[in-house]
């Protein structure tokens, strides 16, 4: 069930902040997308190891620390090739951006784009609501202060007279991941997540106090330009479509593709993106809502889903769990999505690019091992495609707890490489 926004407490809110009034955001209807390709009973994969060889040798790379790993090795059919603790749910760090970013790439398509918007109102009031746009900036800023003055009052000619303006944003109990450790969100990258976010939230450490700083921008740049403001914050409310009575759209700025977002998440490991992914590909900026609607989608994908839990979106917050087998049958699910290669050029390049760029540069493994990478205190893991002349393999490892997990991991893509060493099929 939906659950509707009511008064942002003030004991909540920092000082400065502004209070909140229920109000229903604007909304364009989006083109319709083609209807989701059916689940596939191959990303369950077979319960069975199928290449004994590869299996020993990847127990041997693990050697005594097996039991702090979990790692599954699957080809393009589906056969299980290799498997070390595969069922055994585990915290996944960034990898859980695997699963945000095929979400939002599933239910919003490759031509998405998020987008901030300034309306008018029926009153002559101005409103401002946004989706989270992670690159939305002064210059931006500074085009809707001109339109706002153009559009709402408070010109040059009649200084006195302000414009006014309502921010809709989200309260701020949802501006963080109940887990995410309070150090964390001191820092840039676990800056809050809002829908209106100037530069992130973030400059050298995380803006605490997202609005405010807003308001305080947008009523300077306001006055820069010779006009004066009256700026409100309204809730952004779940309940309903506000309709024909919502306003007229008068400007809209867009982010980035879909591809430079899913770039964000996946190869630079940008928490703020995955988060606000995660909202828009659920449809749903109640966080509680998202995961149930996200642990939805996994399930109606035919994936192995014993112990998954999905907590956010970016892999920050320690409550998530999952399993090395359901990633890898997520990368091969995936894999035979219409929006495929859109999915996968979105990883990081071993030797190359993003996460990867410094690992495996000038070996074997440089450029033949597209992935995803994650790192928490005593959490190291590595998801993603290895190219081999035996075809694909669709590899998921992570550890909580190894003593030097980049050397497994180098070991483990290398021993996964080795021609003709499990049967093709």
């Amino acid at each position: 069930m939906l659950l509707s926004l009511g008064l942002l407490s003030l004991s909540l809110v920092p000082a400065g902040a502004l209070a909140l009034e229920p109000q229903a955001i604007p909304q364009i209807t989006a083109s319709a997308l083609p209807a989701p390709p059916p689940p596939l009973g191959l990303p369950l994969l077979q319960s069975q190891v199928t290449c004994p060889a590869l299996q020993q040798r990847l127990q041997a790379v693990v050697a005594g620390e097996a039991s702090v790993w979990s790692i599954s090795v699957a080809d393009g059919s589906g056969h299980l090739l290799a498997d070390i603790n595969g069922t055994r749910p585990r915290i996944p760090a960034s990898n859980q951006k695997l699963i945000s970013t095929a979400i939002a790439l599933d239910r919003l398509g490759p031509d998405y784009s998020l987008t901030t918007r300034l309306w008018r109102q029926p009153d002559g009031s101005l409103r401002l609501t946004g989706e989270g746009d992670p690159d939305l900036d002064l210059a931006q800023l500074k085009r809707f202060a001109k339109l706002a003055l153009g559009s709402g009052g408070g010109s040059a000619e009649s200084p006195a007279t302000p414009v006014r303006i309502q921010i809709v944003e989200e309260p701020q109990q949802r501006w963080w991941p109940q887990g995410w450790n309070w150090a964390d969100r001191a820092e840039a990258y676990g800056a809050p997540i809002t829908r209106l976010a100037l530069t992130s939230n973030a400059l050298d450490m995380a803006v605490p106090n997202p609005p405010s700083r807003l308001q305080r921008l947008l009523t300077q740049e306001i006055r820069r330009q010779g006009g004066n403001a009256a700026i409100t914050l309204v809730a952004a409310s779940s309940a309903g479509n506000a309709g024909s009575d919502a306003g007229v759209l008068l400007h809209e700025e867009r982010s980035v593709g879909m591809h430079g977002l899913l770039s964000l998440a996946n190869t630079e490991s940008h928490n703020f993106t995955s988060e606000v992914l995660l909202r828009q590909g659920t449809g749903s900026w109640d966080l509680a809502q998202a995961r149930q609607l996200a642990m939805q989608w996994l399930s109606a994908q035919g994936l192995p889903m014993a112990g998954v839990s999905v907590v956010d979106g970016s892999g920050l917050d320690r409550g998530n769990r999952l399993t090395s087998r359901m990633l890898a049958a997520l990368l091969l699910r995936m894999a035979h999505h219409p929006y495929a290669a859109n999915y996968s050029a979105s990883m990081a390049i071993a030797g190359q690019r993003g996460t990867l760029r410094n690992l495996y540069r000038g070996t074997e493994l440089e450029s033949k091992f597209l992935g995803k990478t994650g790192t928490i205190r005593g959490v190291r893991s590595i998801s993603g495609i290895l190219s081999t002349a035996d075809g694909p393999r669709y590899i998921s490892m992570i550890s909580n707890g190894a003593s030097t997990p980049n050397n497994t991991i180098g070991g483990i893509l290398r021993q996964s490489r080795i021609p003709g060493l499990c049967p093709v099929f």
